[in-house]
């Protein structure tokens, strides 16, 4: 008989067997959830998200706040023939801008959008990809966004997606992962790759 333990010598978790104690539990009207971190996967983790509203018949948009309407993006091209609204309502990465006044303007734009979407009570779900870079860069106030996501429309649920996102909107989340690199293609010289990055 083979042992079971793994090559690191540890013993091997055993499956949980008893149920989660449910008794406190409570249902929401509505959630926040926040993806951050420096790993790869924010969001795609919120398109995933995305898809699962749709399914559901949830009337959804996503803003996204770096990317352009010039970027090409798989989960576009398919969100919209799923009848996602999607805003594509920034300038592009900002080491590639010719004016970052302009950049910022857009940033500003994108959040004015946001801001009326988060109070119309139309959706259910909103997506506000990359919003913290415009956050960390002073593009768009902190305190107004967390505000804003705090009193948005009650069935709206809103993930925020981003590196370093600012510890208000944290707070304001009812779930907020940190994604993590253990090791990234791109650190070995790897462009982005069509159909897995973008």
């Amino acid at each position: 008989m083979t042992d079971s333990a793994d090559p690191t010598g540890q013993q091997p978790e055993s499956p949980p067997v008893d149920k989660p104690d449910t008794g406190e539990f409570q249902t929401a009207t509505s959630l926040v959830l926040v993806n951050t971190g420096h790993g790869k996967g924010k969001s795609t983790a919120a398109f995933g998200v995305v898809l699962r509203g749709v399914a559901q018949g949830w009337k959804v948009a996503v803003v996204q706040f770096l990317k352009s309407g010039e970027w090409r993006v798989g989960e576009e091209k398919i969100c919209r023939q799923l009848g996602v609204d999607w805003f594509a309502a920034g300038d592009g990465f900002t080491w590639n801008s010719d004016d970052l006044d302009e950049s910022r303007a857009m940033a500003r734009g994108a959040w004015d959008l946001a801001k009326r979407l988060l109070s119309e009570g139309e959706y259910r779900l909103l997506v506000l990809d990359e919003i913290s870079y415009a956050m960390i860069w002073d593009w768009i106030d902190t305190g107004e966004v967390a505000r804003a996501v705090s009193e948005r429309s009650e069935r709206l649920n809103v993930v925020l997606t981003g590196r370093d996102m600012p510890q208000p909107i944290i707070d304001v989340a009812d779930t907020a992962t940190e994604m993590r690199i253990i090791k990234h293609a791109f650190d070995a010289g790897i462009v982005a790759k069509k159909g897995i990055d973008y």
